[in-house]
């Protein structure tokens, strides 16, 4: 399963991250979630989540019936990602 992934990010997903300076990483694969890390400009991109559904879940999906879900591993908590996010709603 992990090679069939591999050959759809390699020819289909890399490069168009390539395109915006970034980068994707299989993190895991466990009956039928797939976990994946984003690198390079598309790591902190504020439309990684965008990114992620609209491009790299749908590729895979389609390309590969038995992932169910695409999940996007963040690097820090989630108690730093809501602070940051309030951060940033209250400079509006």
């Amino acid at each position: 399963m992990l090679d069939r992934i591999q050959n759809i990010i390699e020819n289909d997903i890399r490069p168009y991250l390539a395109n915006h300076y970034g980068d994707i990483e299989v993190v895991s694969y466990n009956d039928g979630n797939l976990r994946i890390r984003l690198l390079g400009q598309c790591k902190n991109c504020p439309s990684a989540q965008i990114t992620l559904e609209e491009v790299i879940s749908e590729k895979l999906k389609e390309s590969i019936p038995e992932i169910k879900e695409v999940i996007l591993q963040n690097d820090i908590s989630e108690e730093i990602y809501d602070f940051a996010k309030k951060m940033l709603n209250k400079e509006k």
